[in-house]
């Protein structure tokens, strides 16, 4: 049993996830071009999701990934 605050939870810190605004300029069979102000190159192994709010792209990814 592991315990919220022991030493193994803090050596080992779980990945966040985010929902992230996106808009997508251009797909290939391996990534997708993102725009969030600065145009990113976005592999699709990172992207964990993909939905559409209020007519607004966003893909849940890796909290580290798009700044």
């Amino acid at each position: 049993m592991f315990w919220p605050f022991s030493i193994y939870n803090l050596l080992y810190l779980k990945e966040k996830y985010v929902w992230a605004r996106v808009r997508i300029l251009h797909e290939t069979h391996k990534a997708i071009l993102i725009d969030n102000g600065t145009k990113v190159w976005i592999p699709k192994s990172q992207i964990c999701g993909i939905r559409l709010r209020n007519n607004i792209f966003e893909i849940c990814i890796k909290e580290r990934t798009v700044g």
